[in-house]
């Protein structure tokens, strides 16, 4: 497959390799970027590194929970290397955990369930008037992370926190609030993105230094980029990456999850270097 690569692909695979090398050496759990360098790979022709991502995924899976996932991922390897006894040895140990599990679980009481069924979270209606959408922007889980935890004031809070107007097309790009913290010296921005992905394990790529496909960053909406602040940046088989300073807004997933067919992946990265891109990339 590697013959039929230009030496600029070849490149960019191989830029890819070394920052997600780096992404999932800190890591380990991070399998929805193991499978970007597994098919970076796989692009390659480097079929004993493909094996090795493979392992190194299933091996994620397994300390997740996810052991069917796990099973899948073991199973593939041994359609290529059939003699593989790490593999092998490693499908019997998970066998093992299940039958194990599967004896410890008792068998649920249906009417106990019933019992413990939670009460209804829809919004209750008062006096024939509809319960107001919540915009979903990520601000309540932005609060409790730099605010319930004393990492900055409320006032701060509310001082750096930009609210949104969907009615009305944005003069170029909005700062995310991690970024208007360091405009407003109250946090260093990267301060803000190491608590951010360490709270949720999430990884952190810098932008500055890879090659963005303008052109897929320009097949979804500007404005959307814009005010939200997040470029998707790269294609990888039927996924998209995409760049964020705020991974708890779902609008701006919404949004852009509506503008293609692939599967979208999150990525922290420079607040600045973002805005720098998207200036560049929707003048």
């Amino acid at each position: 497959m590697a013959g039929t690569l230009t030496t600029s692909e070849e490149a960019q695979l191989g830029q890819t390799i070394e920052m997600f090398e780096v992404i999932t050496q800190s890591q380990p759990l991070d399998y929805q970027s193991l499978e970007i360098l597994k098919e970076a790979y796989c692009k390659l022709g480097r079929d004993n590194d493909v094996a090795s991502t493979s392992k190194r995924i299933a091996e994620a899976y397994v300390q997740l929970g996810q052991l069917s996932s796990a099973i899948l991922e073991y199973e593939t390897i041994l359609q290529s290397f059939p003699d593989d006894s790490d593999v092998r040895s490693a499908l019997q140990e998970i066998e093992n955990k299940s039958n194990k599990l599967a004896i410890q679980t008792p068998v649920a009481d249906p009417a106990a369930l019933t019992k413990l069924q939670p009460p209804s979270l829809k919004p209750q209606k008062v006096a024939g008037i509809a319960p107001a959408a919540e915009l979903e922007d990520g601000r309540q889980e932005m609060y409790k992370i730099f605010v319930d935890t004393k990492i900055i004031s409320a006032g701060d809070f509310d001082l750096c926190w930009t609210k949104s107007d969907l009615f009305s097309r944005p003069h170029g790009v909005i700062e995310p609030f991690i970024q208007v913290l360091e405009t407003k010296g109250i946090m260093a921005a990267n301060k803000c993105v190491k608590i951010l992905a360490d709270r949720l394990r999430l990884a952190y790529l810098p932008l500055n230094n890879y090659e963005i496909d303008l052109e897929l960053a320009r097949s979804f909406p500007a404005e959307t980029c814009q005010r939200w602040c997040v470029l998707p940046f790269d294609r990888m088989s039927k996924s998209v990456l995409v760049a964020t300073a705020n991974p708890f807004n779902r609008r701006a997933a919404k949004e852009l999850q509506e503008a293609t067919h692939n599967r979208l992946l999150w990525y922290l990265t420079s607040p600045a270097d973002l805005v720098n891109l998207l200036q560049k990339i929707f003048r």
